[in-house]
Protein backbone atom coordinates (compact mmCIF):
# COMPACT_ATOMS: atom_id res chain seq x y z
CA UNK A 1 0.00 0.00 0.00
CA UNK A 2 2.87 2.12 0.99
CA UNK A 3 4.45 1.54 -2.54
CA UNK A 4 1.25 2.73 -4.60
CA UNK A 5 1.14 5.79 -2.49
CA UNK A 6 4.72 6.32 -3.48
CA UNK A 7 4.11 6.12 -6.85
CA UNK A 8 0.92 8.06 -7.08
CA UNK A 9 2.89 10.71 -5.27
CA UNK A 10 5.57 10.68 -7.21
CA UNK A 11 3.51 11.00 -10.73
CA UNK A 12 1.79 13.86 -9.16
CA UNK A 13 5.03 15.61 -8.43
CA UNK A 14 6.82 14.60 -11.92
CA UNK A 15 3.12 16.13 -13.51
CA UNK A 16 3.00 19.19 -11.76
CA UNK A 17 6.53 20.09 -12.59
CA UNK A 18 6.67 19.06 -16.11
CA UNK A 19 3.03 21.62 -16.44
CA UNK A 20 5.03 24.32 -14.90
CA UNK A 21 7.93 23.76 -17.03
CA UNK A 22 5.54 23.54 -20.37
CA UNK A 23 3.70 26.78 -19.29
CA UNK A 24 6.70 28.60 -18.94
CA UNK A 25 7.50 27.53 -23.02
CA UNK A 26 3.93 28.05 -23.74
CA UNK A 27 3.27 31.59 -22.12
CA UNK A 28 6.74 33.15 -23.33
CA UNK A 29 5.85 31.33 -27.26
CA UNK A 30 2.37 32.92 -26.55
CA UNK A 31 3.52 36.58 -25.71
CA UNK A 32 6.29 36.66 -28.48
CA UNK A 33 3.95 35.73 -31.22
CA UNK A 34 4.76 32.25 -32.02
CA UNK A 35 1.41 29.88 -33.19
CA UNK A 36 1.32 27.34 -30.71
CA UNK A 37 -0.60 24.24 -31.91
CA UNK A 38 -0.46 22.11 -28.60
CA UNK A 39 -0.13 22.03 -25.08
CA UNK A 40 -0.09 18.71 -23.77
CA UNK A 41 0.06 17.14 -20.20
CA UNK A 42 1.55 13.78 -20.83
CA UNK A 43 2.26 11.50 -23.53
CA UNK A 44 0.20 9.00 -26.01
CA UNK A 45 -3.29 8.93 -26.53
CA UNK A 46 -5.62 11.73 -25.34
CA UNK A 47 -7.88 11.58 -23.07
CA UNK A 48 -9.30 14.64 -22.51
CA UNK A 49 -9.13 17.63 -25.23
CA UNK A 50 -10.01 21.25 -25.58
CA UNK A 51 -9.62 23.09 -28.74
CA UNK A 52 -8.59 27.18 -27.62
CA UNK A 53 -10.15 30.29 -29.47
CA UNK A 54 -9.22 31.36 -32.97
CA UNK A 55 -7.34 32.57 -34.88
CA UNK A 56 -4.98 29.83 -33.47
CA UNK A 57 -7.13 26.84 -31.99
CA UNK A 58 -5.07 25.55 -29.88
CA UNK A 59 -5.41 22.21 -28.28
CA UNK A 60 -5.47 21.70 -24.95
CA UNK A 61 -4.32 17.82 -24.06
CA UNK A 62 -4.17 15.56 -21.10
CA UNK A 63 -2.68 12.26 -22.52
CA UNK A 64 -2.71 8.63 -21.33
CA UNK A 65 1.13 8.72 -19.75
CA UNK A 66 1.23 11.67 -17.52
CA UNK A 67 5.39 11.26 -16.92
CA UNK A 68 6.13 14.36 -19.26
CA UNK A 69 4.43 16.79 -21.62
CA UNK A 70 5.40 19.07 -24.64
CA UNK A 71 4.42 22.29 -26.33
CA UNK A 72 4.11 22.13 -29.78
CA UNK A 73 4.16 25.16 -31.95
CA UNK A 74 4.01 25.74 -36.10
CA UNK A 75 7.15 24.94 -37.76
CA UNK A 76 7.56 24.39 -41.77
CA UNK A 77 10.18 21.89 -40.70
CA UNK A 78 7.72 19.75 -39.69
CA UNK A 79 5.12 20.33 -42.75
CA UNK A 80 3.76 22.96 -45.15
CA UNK A 81 2.83 26.08 -43.86
CA UNK A 82 0.64 28.74 -45.30
CA UNK A 83 1.55 31.89 -46.10
CA UNK A 84 -0.11 33.97 -43.74
CA UNK A 85 0.88 31.64 -40.72
CA UNK A 86 4.90 31.61 -41.50
CA UNK A 87 6.03 34.68 -39.91
CA UNK A 88 4.73 33.20 -36.58
CA UNK A 89 6.48 29.95 -37.87
CA UNK A 90 9.14 28.48 -35.14
CA UNK A 91 11.86 28.59 -37.58
CA UNK A 92 11.10 32.27 -38.92
CA UNK A 93 11.35 33.75 -35.62
CA UNK A 94 14.39 35.83 -34.70
CA UNK A 95 16.93 33.43 -32.67
CA UNK A 96 16.83 35.59 -29.57
CA UNK A 97 13.12 35.07 -29.16
CA UNK A 98 13.61 31.13 -30.02
CA UNK A 99 16.09 30.86 -27.09
CA UNK A 100 13.87 32.78 -24.87
CA UNK A 101 11.40 30.29 -25.65
CA UNK A 102 13.47 27.62 -24.92
CA UNK A 103 15.06 29.19 -21.69
CA UNK A 104 11.11 30.02 -20.34
CA UNK A 105 10.63 26.33 -19.30
CA UNK A 106 13.52 26.22 -16.78
CA UNK A 107 12.92 29.32 -15.75
CA UNK A 108 9.76 28.99 -14.75
CA UNK A 109 10.34 25.97 -12.52
CA UNK A 110 13.19 27.98 -10.44
CA UNK A 111 10.49 30.46 -9.94
CA UNK A 112 7.80 28.04 -9.14
CA UNK A 113 10.67 26.79 -6.64
CA UNK A 114 11.32 30.05 -5.14
CA UNK A 115 7.65 30.88 -4.28
CA UNK A 116 6.76 27.42 -3.18
CA UNK A 117 9.43 27.43 -0.78
CA UNK A 118 8.63 30.72 -0.12
CA UNK A 119 5.06 30.15 0.79
CA UNK A 120 6.25 27.17 3.17
CA UNK A 121 7.97 29.81 5.17
CA UNK A 122 5.45 32.72 5.07
CA UNK A 123 2.45 29.56 6.25
CA UNK A 124 5.15 28.98 9.31
CA UNK A 125 5.21 25.12 8.46
CA UNK A 126 8.55 24.81 10.02
CA UNK A 127 8.55 22.06 11.93
CA UNK A 128 9.85 22.82 15.66
CA UNK A 129 11.00 20.60 18.64
CA UNK A 130 9.10 21.55 21.89
CA UNK A 131 11.79 22.40 24.28
CA UNK A 132 10.88 19.78 26.76
CA UNK A 133 13.20 18.35 29.38
CA UNK A 134 14.09 14.20 28.93
CA UNK A 135 15.92 12.65 31.50
CA UNK A 136 18.00 14.81 33.95
CA UNK A 137 21.23 13.42 35.54
CA UNK A 138 21.26 13.45 39.22
CA UNK A 139 24.11 15.42 40.32
CA UNK A 140 24.03 17.88 37.17
CA UNK A 141 23.70 21.16 36.67
CA UNK A 142 20.23 21.30 35.91
CA UNK A 143 19.26 19.16 38.59
CA UNK A 144 20.93 20.91 41.00
CA UNK A 145 18.65 24.14 39.38
CA UNK A 146 15.89 22.49 39.52
CA UNK A 147 15.11 21.20 36.17
CA UNK A 148 12.92 17.97 35.88
CA UNK A 149 11.95 15.16 33.53
CA UNK A 150 9.03 16.63 31.82
CA UNK A 151 9.59 20.43 32.52
CA UNK A 152 8.96 22.64 29.31
CA UNK A 153 11.22 25.78 29.01
CA UNK A 154 9.03 28.82 28.72
CA UNK A 155 11.95 31.71 28.78
CA UNK A 156 15.95 31.96 29.13
CA UNK A 157 16.72 35.20 30.63
CA UNK A 158 13.47 36.76 29.89
CA UNK A 159 12.92 35.47 25.99
CA UNK A 160 10.47 33.12 25.83
CA UNK A 161 11.45 29.87 23.95
CA UNK A 162 9.19 27.85 21.95
CA UNK A 163 11.74 25.39 20.19
CA UNK A 164 14.60 23.92 20.87
CA UNK A 165 17.24 25.65 18.15
CA UNK A 166 16.17 29.14 19.98
CA UNK A 167 16.58 27.60 23.59
CA UNK A 168 19.85 25.71 22.55
CA UNK A 169 21.35 29.22 21.17
CA UNK A 170 20.30 31.54 24.12
CA UNK A 171 21.23 29.66 26.94
CA UNK A 172 24.61 29.19 25.02
CA UNK A 173 24.70 32.51 24.70
CA UNK A 174 24.13 33.73 28.06
CA UNK A 175 25.99 30.92 29.95
CA UNK A 176 28.79 32.12 28.01
CA UNK A 177 28.66 35.33 28.44
CA UNK A 178 27.99 35.86 31.88
CA UNK A 179 28.94 35.53 35.67
CA UNK A 180 25.75 36.03 37.63
CA UNK A 181 22.03 33.77 37.59
CA UNK A 182 20.06 32.91 34.85
CA UNK A 183 16.96 33.31 35.02
CA UNK A 184 15.04 30.19 33.52
CA UNK A 185 11.41 30.07 33.66
CA UNK A 186 9.66 26.07 33.40
CA UNK A 187 6.72 24.71 33.55
CA UNK A 188 5.65 20.82 34.17
CA UNK A 189 1.87 21.56 33.05
CA UNK A 190 0.17 24.35 31.16
CA UNK A 191 -1.38 25.49 34.46
CA UNK A 192 1.50 25.46 36.37
CA UNK A 193 4.92 27.07 35.75
CA UNK A 194 8.04 28.06 38.03
CA UNK A 195 11.59 30.08 37.64
CA UNK A 196 15.05 28.74 38.58
CA UNK A 197 18.35 29.93 38.03
CA UNK A 198 21.69 28.52 36.75
CA UNK A 199 24.69 29.95 36.93
CA UNK A 200 26.97 31.42 33.90
CA UNK A 201 30.34 30.26 33.23
CA UNK A 202 32.78 32.67 35.41
CA UNK A 203 35.71 30.98 32.89
CA UNK A 204 33.23 31.64 29.84
CA UNK A 205 32.70 35.48 31.27
CA UNK A 206 36.40 35.99 31.23
CA UNK A 207 36.62 35.56 27.91
CA UNK A 208 33.54 36.93 26.60
CA UNK A 209 33.54 40.49 24.59
CA UNK A 210 30.56 43.50 24.73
Amino acid sequence: MEFSWNVLWFIVGVSLLVTVHEFGHFWVARRLGFKVLRFSEGFGKPLLKKVGRAPDYTEYVIAAVPLGGYVRMLDERDGPVSTADLPRAFASRPPWQRILVLLAGPAANILFAILLLWGMFLADSVTEVKPVIGEVTTGSISATAGLRAGDQIRSINGTPKYAWRCRARTAASATWCSRSRIPTRVANSPSRAKSISVWGSSSGARRCRH
